[in-house]
């Protein structure tokens, strides 16, 4: 079932993204010249609620698609945190919240076909904001709040598109109570 990589060469090194093209043998012999796997690093994102019960979302500008993107807090952990510890900072650069109960709610592959990285999907709740942002220099974020209610009819309206924010957003509306 498994493949043997035969070669494997790296097309493009950058510190968001290497993307490499391997040579591989499949279990029934075949030999595939040319499969590219794109390496990431690890990401994170928050389902983020607030000590009175509001939900954090951000909209953003998403170059890729053309969109301004509804959200939940998302990001890359860096060098020597752990998913935690980069969800946490991703939460405070990107909002200006902290604090709160931390779990984490799933870990998904993004696309585990080309993609070697996962997406740890946390839940803070008890959150509050305690001063200002420390975006990145591409970073422009309007941050907003919204009740579970409000949050569960955007999704299911469509109005969040970004699949690695959908899967942990509906698995918390469908087990938290979302009544106003």
């Amino acid at each position: 079932m498994l493949w043997k990589t035969l070669r494997s060469d790296v097309i493009i090194e950058r510190p968001w993204l290497t993307a490499r093209k391997d040579m591989v043998q499949l279990p029934n012999g075949r030999v595939m010249d040319e499969y590219y796997v794109l390496h990431y690093p690890t990401w994170i994102n928050v389902v983020a609620v607030t000590r009175e019960g509001m939900m954090v979302l951000e909209r953003q500008y998403r170059h890729a698609c053309g969109i301004v993107s509804t959200e939940i807090v998302a990001g890359c952990v860096e060098d020597g945190e752990t998913p935690l510890e980069g969800a946490k900072r991703e939460l405070w650069e990107e909002t200006g919240y902290v604090g709160g109960t931390w779990t984490e709610l799933m870990t998904v592959s993004p696309n585990p076909s080309t993609m070697d990285n996962y997406c740890h999907c946390f839940l803070a709740e008890g959150v509050e904001r305690t001063g200002g942002r420390h975006l990145d220099a591409t970073e422009d974020i309007e941050v907003f709040l919204k009740t579970k209610r409000e949050t569960f009819e955007m999704l299911q309206r469509g109005e969040f598109v970004q699949a690695l924010m959908v899967a942990p957003l509906w698995k918390y509306l469908m087990t938290t109570d979302i009544t106003p």
